[in-house]
């Protein structure tokens, strides 16, 4: 669990508004019981915390190994979130107290207060509370704050999947008056903060369940919005538009690709593995946010064909994949080079590949593949013979790179 101040820099996305009531709210339930309360969404994600001035709750040695972790970590391990819902916190309408348990890592006692709106529990208000702990009267005046805090959880979910459907309007919308429309949408759900400097990044690929596998936006210093949109045949992928300071700075649209990226490996929520992310240049206002779309997903494919480039990619960085991810999947596949791409041929392919990489150089190609000069020269013949073209043409040269390029994406 998040049990510490440290972690309130990283919620970058929630409104001073929002962040403000939370923050009361907690200090109020920390003044009632006494005790540095901390408020967690149900996923075990900071919200916000009370620090209750009372002399030894905030000192080191108060620590054990649980509470350590998340203040270092900002959240729990899959581990820790199961350990503590044994007790029943997710089921429970009042408080669960969870006794020390060192074995567990867990030195001090627990006090959990479930947060609930309409029987849906939300989040949880924790607080380490060594026997005898709060009275029931304070216990029962803490539950009360709690149902405010449900309130203002709903309330904040709501206005997050109000930006997730308009970012998806507007990534899915046919070009003209229906993207116009949608983006008209989004910039008012946005109010003031699409007129930021912003940039979209996409990762992919993602599971097609993602709206309820989709991490909370808590974990992604910067994000705005996300939502998912169509990858390829019967797959999807996630797209995060990302506040910047300045378009030339991509660090927190970076920062919030690794971290999903991290996320996908360690939860094992469905992302294919080997994913990757493109990230699209910075732009101020809404306006380019259609080619933003296609630069950032046109990264994440030159990063997935080319790993050399990932598995975080910049648009900016990609070189040639900038002209080929623009390309249909008909126009990218010459006939000529069609019968080099059968299964059957794959290994002269590649060599048809790491040779044009290295600029024709037989030498630098044969020590790539490990292979004998004469290995290569034969190659390199038959893969004239079955295209057609020469390689000492520098515009066949130029067409079977591409080719070969963009068979891979």
């Amino acid at each position: 669990m998040y049990e510490g101040p440290a972690g309130l820099r990283e919620n970058a996305w929630v409104t001073a508004d929002y962040q403000g009531e939370y923050q009361d709210l907690v200090d109020e339930i920390s003044e009632l019981l006494g005790a540095p309360a901390t408020l967690e969404n149900r996923d075990f994600e900071l919200i916000a915390f009370g620090a209750y001035d009372s002399e030894g709750e905030l000192d080191a040695s108060a620590l054990d190994p649980v509470r350590a972790r998340s203040i270092l970590t900002r959240r729990s391990t899959a581990a820790v979130r199961a350990w503590f819902e044994g007790f029943g916190i997710t089921r429970a309408t009042g408080p669960v107290r969870i006794p020390p348990t060192p074995e567990a890592g867990v030195h001090r006692g627990r006090v959990c207060l479930p947060v609930r709106h309409r029987g849906v529990v939300l989040g949880y208000v924790w607080l380490l509370a060594d026997d005898p702990g709060p009275s029931e009267p304070q216990l029962a005046a803490a539950m009360e704050v709690t149902v405010r805090i449900g309130a203002l959880l709903a309330d904040e979910a709501q206005h997050g999947a109000d930006l997730t459907r308009e970012l998806r309007a507007v990534l899915t919308a046919e070009p003209g008056w229906p993207h116009d429309a949608a983006l008209a949408e989004l910039r008012t759900a946005l109010g003031p903060r699409a007129e930021v400097p912003h940039t979209l990044v996409c990762v992919a690929p993602w599971p097609a369940t993602a709206p309820d596998n989709a991490p909370s936006l808590r974990t992604l210093p910067g994000a705005t919005a996300l939502c998912t949109a169509p990858w390829g045949t019967g797959s999807s992928c996630l797209a995060v538009l990302v506040r910047l300071r300045s378009v030339d700075v991509l660090t927190p649209a970076t920062s919030v690709a690794g971290r999903l990226l991290e996320r996908a490996g360690d939860t094992g929520n469905g992302v294919v593995a080997g994913g990757a992310a493109g990230i699209a240049v910075g732009r101020v206002g809404l306006g380019g946010l259609g080619a933003a779309w296609r630069e950032a997903s046109g990264a994440a494919r030159a990063a997935l064909a080319e790993p050399r480039l990932g598995p975080v990619a910049r648009w900016a960085s990609i070189g040639p994949y900038r002209l080929l991810t623009s390309l249909s999947a008909d126009t990218a596949h010459d006939p000529a080079v069609r019968p080099l791409l059968t299964p059957a041929h794959h290994e002269l392919a590649r060599t048809a590949e790491v040779y044009l990489d290295c600029a024709g150089q037989a030498g630098r190609t044969a020590a790539a593949l490990g292979i004998h000069r004469q290995t290569l020269y034969y190659r390199l013949s038959r893969v004239e013979q079955l295209t057609g073209l020469d390689l000492d043409d520098g515009e066949d040269r130029l067409l079977l790179h591409m080719t070969l390029k963009a068979a891979r994406l």
